[in-house]
């Protein structure tokens, strides 16, 4: 299934996307795509309604971020090879590990905003991952089963806060309209290779990343048995897995978001997003 949260910012309801596109309102099924309603068993409820049935939603409906309520938003730091190269570091012998804050989360296509001083915003296409079982000290044989799907995520991260301020990643990574999510929320049984995904991004419409899951150091199963051995992850939580070559600052000269770019990136399966970028106006 794909699925997807859709209405004013803060208002979003939950629907589906049927065989030829159209999303339907599924409200009337649950109250939300957040917490318990993406359990198994929650999603089996979902996927018996013949979506035909179901109230169409205007096209041209914003779309939100297709999880709601996420508590938990939890990212892992140069997860591939290749891009861990050109950054010039050395490969992890674990993940690392950083919060990203729930509230940078925003729609597919909403804007990103550069914050206020910024000189280093940056762009990062990353597969995100959507727990939809409580998961604690999980095997990595189990961990999928503990997973409700997938989705699109642009880690947006300011590098100077990031790197040159002093403490932890988090500085760089949770500023407002920092965490795109969707277009859409594809459930597991839809993916047939997770670590065999493509993946790009474009600037201006340039392609600037241009990569695939499969050069990950640590896979979805890793990563989510990992985690889980230091927190327990919930229904809702979001797990967002690091990004291929062709970062601005790893570029020669470094480039980065100043305002008035159009970023468009997107995963094989999983849909695309189209942020306008805007400067910061008080």
């Amino acid at each position: 299934m794909k699925l997807v949260r859709y209405g004013n910012p803060g208002a979003e309801k939950p629907g589906i996307v049927d065989a030829e596109g159209t999303i339907r309102d599924i409200s009337g099924i649950v109250p939300d795509l957040a917490g318990k309603a993406l359990t198994r068993a929650s999603l089996a409820r979902i996927a018996a309604v013949d979506p035909k049935t179901l109230p169409a939603v205007p096209a041209g409906t914003r779309l939100g971020p297709c999880v709601g309520n996420v508590r938990n938003f939890i990212a892992v730091g140069l997860n591939y090879a290749d891009h861990a190269a050109e950054t010039n570091s050395p490969i992890p012998k674990e993940p690392i590990l950083f919060n990203k804050a729930p509230s940078c989360i925003v729609g597919p296509n909403d804007d990103v905003i550069v914050p206020r001083g910024s000189q280093k915003t940056d762009w990062e296409v990353e597969l995100a991952v959507v727990i939809g079982e409580e998961a604690s000290y999980v095997e990595e044989k189990d961990a999928l089963d503990y997973v409700a799907g997938y989705c699109v995520c642009n880690d947006v991260s300011e590098r100077e806060y990031q790197i040159e301020r002093g403490g932890q990643w988090a500085k760089g990574k949770g500023c407002p309209t920092f965490g795109p999510l969707g277009p859409w929320l594809v459930t597991t049984d839809e993916i047939k290779d997770v670590q065999n995904l493509s993946m790009w991004l474009e600037v201006n419409g340039e392609r600037v990343q241009d990569g695939s899951t499969k050069t990950m150091i640590f896979s979805v199963p890793f990563l989510v048995s990992y985690i889980s051995q230091f927190m327990k992850l919930e229904p809702g939580d979001v797990i967002t897995t690091g990004t291929p070559p062709g970062v601005g600052m790893g570029m020669k000269p470094p480039r980065f978001l100043k305002g008035g770019e159009v970023v468009e990136l997107g995963i094989e399966g999983l849909g695309t997003q189209k942020q306008q970028v805007r400067a910061y106006q008080s």
